[in-house]
């Protein structure tokens, strides 16, 4: 099998996943570990993944119980090495297996260094795996990704005080694991359900692929939230929304942020947290309105990495402090959300 770039470079390999031809958006990610967290994430929708990472494989698949989504999500998978051979106590079946059982194309022995130079290089590239001659391709984000991976229906967990509405744009489950506490009801609903008509104490806005432009109907229901003044939480796909429904305007970056060691600096403390990211767009500073301040920076190339509004409770982050794969240093995040609402809470009973 191979992989063909739309500049004509040809990378071949050995199959070890699906073996029917697919066509995708080529993204490369630098996580060592983390990969069935990553397949199953669906901000990967219509991507065909890089590892950096040389070995991958060695620990094979764990229940479903610990995917981020109900399935796979990335479009094909490219790896230096893959290891048939797996080795943890709670793997159940190899990658390989999985990727077959998935209908997903993978191939291995492939030069991921040179491949990764590449797309440093030149920017993502659009990609086609195959087994013979490839000449044609698809660009992804043409697509509403977004409506392809979010939930069709409403779902509710708990049964607490406070009330926590969640935007499904493709959310990763450790998300919903973050959030969900005793005193929270949690009510995930749809990219583009009308959530204004909606009780709730909090707006979370989740992660998702693609352009955030795509996304309209949430982007417009946003702005309709903003009038309560309620609190808002963003998370990666989320803070591109958040800033588009304030004013703001996102771009596309030449090859995204993909990985579990991407440094970001908060601009409140000076403090540089390592972060989980999967994204390839991300807010223009300088779109923002002045009643909004940039709130993280990415340390590699100063890109905005969160966001928040002067005087309003509306806040939102680039990378995932859910984390799954990737460093808790920014989980913090969550619970800070939490406090505010239990907070208010308590303040509106004592006026009672």
């Amino acid at each position: 099998m191979k992989l063909v770039l739309e500049d004509g470079a040809i990378f071949e390999g050995k199959s070890f996943g699906a073996s029917h031809e697919m066509k995708g958006e080529v993204v490369f990610s630098t996580g060592m570990t983390g990969y069935v967290e990553s397949l199953t994430d669906p901000s990967f929708a219509g991507q065909i993944l890089v590892c950096t990472y040389p070995l991958i494989g060695n620990y094979g698949v764990p229940d479903a119980t610990l995917f981020e989504s109900e399935k796979m999500h990335i479009a094909g998978l490219v790896v230096s090495e893959y290891s048939e051979m797996y080795s943890h106590h709670e793997a159940l079946g190899s990658l390989g297996a999985w990727l077959r059982e998935s209908k997903v194309p993978a191939i291995s022995g492939v030069d991921t260094r040179a491949l990764t130079k590449r797309l440093r290089e030149r920017g993502v590239m659009l990609g086609h795996m195959a087994v013979k001659d490839a000449s044609d391709f698809t660009d992804p984000n043409r697509e509403n990704l977004v409506a392809q991976v979010s939930i069709k229906e409403k779902r509710v967990y708990g049964n607490g005080g406070i009330h926590i509405l969640v935007v499904d744009c493709g959310m990763k489950e450790n998300i919903v694991r973050s959030l969900a506490r005793p005193e929270v009801t949690l009510t995930r609903v749809p990219w583009n359900y009308d959530f204004t008509q909606e009780s709730y104490d909090a707006l979370v806005l989740s992660n998702g692929p693609g352009d955030p432009e795509m996304c309209a109907p949430t982007i417009a229901n946003i702005r309709k939230s903003m009038r309560s003044g309620v609190p808002i939480l963003g998370v990666c796909l989320g803070n591109q929304l958040l800033a588009l429904a304030a004013g703001g305007s996102t771009y596309k970056l030449k090859y995204g942020h993909r990985g579990q060691n991407q440094p970001c600096i908060d601009a409140e403390t000076g403090r540089c947290y390592i972060t989980s990211q999967n994204h390839g767009f991300a807010v223009d500073a300088n779109s923002l309105p002045s009643s909004w301040k940039v709130w993280f920076t990415n340390a590699n190339d100063g890109s905005v990495e969160g966001i928040r509004h002067a005087t309003r409770p509306w806040r939102s982050v680039q990378f995932h402090p859910e984390a799954s794969p990737g460093p808790t240093d920014t989980a913090w995040i969550f619970d800070d959300l939490l406090k505010e609402l239990s907070g208010r809470r308590r303040l509106a009973v004592k006026q009672l």
